[in-house]
């Protein structure tokens, strides 16, 4: 019998926890003697103290219960109620105002306008706000070995996670972050972290959690690495007529029809745009009915930091809802008041 990943995930933890506990022992079986085994083959961990430190930590049937019910599979209108809020764009003018000269640095030396990376901070910690409630070596503990779905992925995590703090100096069981092992500001996953933490603050440290010069570049860099493009639009909305655009919706997050083929379905594209251009036409849930979007290569970059577009649109409105706000405040009616 197949079991889809909730039932499969609800099947499991009927096993994996006691009746009524909400916390469990990592469990002494196969797979985690050879996560042990390779973390002191391969990266020379005394195997007596990683058993020991694994003593202290916990299964979290709430994580598990967390994973299931990701925030993406809200319907867009529910999703944008969540981050597009006065109170995320006060945040994130703030923000901005407090960290302008590291923002302008960031932005000369990744070419990422200041309001993409305000915005994602907003969006995953509410400008530092939001850390994360769970200890990041039981949050990926518990997805690396009890929830077989994706135990390969959080198990390299989990790895990963282990060489960073002996290498930054963090005793492994004080990080806090989200039930699926995101980190700091940013929100970076151990691998992330690896390849893209910036000590922007020349403190010898690379300090997501505590330092925001060092979050604000390390966002810069993932974006530069995944190709971001300087000067290239995000998003435009658009209307359709009949059902022939409903060819071009699918799954595909990348630009994958040409501007030439969605006027030819009735799509009004934004007369800037090429016919030759790549482009994807993506459409979001509201209460009634369903709003249409031509996005582009930046706009997919911004999924590259969560395949999600309902993240990515998330990011892109309270980025200009922020950039808007900033500039009236700087208006010279808004001086003279």
């Amino acid at each position: 019998m197949k079991y889809k990943p909730f039932q499969l995930l609800c099947f499991l933890t009927l096993f994996l926890l006691p009746a009524h506990s909400v916390f469990a022992d990592v469990p002494n079986n196969k797979v985690f003697n050879q996560f042990i085994s390779r973390m002191v083959n391969y990266h020379h961990f005394d195997e007596a103290a990683l058993r020991k430190k694994f003593k202290s930590v916990k299964i979290q049937q709430p994580i598990l219960e967390a994973i299931a019910k990701p925030a993406e599979d809200k319907p867009w209108h529910q999703y944008r109620e969540i981050f597009l809020t006065e109170q995320r764009i006060e945040g994130g003018v703030e923000f901005w105002r407090k960290n302008e000269k590291t923002l302008e640095a960031v932005e000369n030396k990744y070419k990422i306008p200041a309001e993409y990376i305000v915005a994602i901070i907003g969006v995953e910690t509410n400008y530092g706000d939001q850390l994360g409630k769970y200890r990041v070596i039981d949050a990926l503990s518990t997805l690396a070995f009890a929830y077989p779905p994706r135990s390969r992925y959080f198990q390299k995590e989990l790895e990963s996670f282990l060489v960073l703090t002996r290498k930054e100096h963090i005793n492994p069981l004080t990080p806090m972050g989200s039930y699926a092992g995101a980190m700091g500001l940013p929100q970076f996953m151990p691998s992330s972290f690896k390849n893209f933490a910036v000590d922007f603050d020349l403190d010898r440290k690379r300090d997501i959690w505590k330092s925001q010069p060092d979050a604000i570049a390390s966002v810069g860099k993932y974006l530069a690495h995944h190709k971001w493009q300087a000067g290239g639009a995000i998003a435009f909305p658009v209307k359709a007529s009949g059902d022939a655009y409903q060819e071009a919706l699918d799954d595909n997050l990348k630009p994958d029809v040409t501007v030439e083929k969605l006027r030819s379905m009735q799509v009004s594209v934004p007369s800037q745009l090429k016919n030759s251009e790549m482009v994807k036409l993506l459409s979001f849930q509201q209460t009634s009915g369903q709003d249409l979007w031509v996005t582009l290569h930046n706009f997919y970059v911004i999924t590259r930091y969560n395949n999600s577009p309902l993240y990515a649109m998330a990011v892109y409105q309270l980025s200009q809802s922020i950039a808007d706000r900033k500039k009236s405040l700087h208006s010279p009616a808004e001086l003279q008041k």
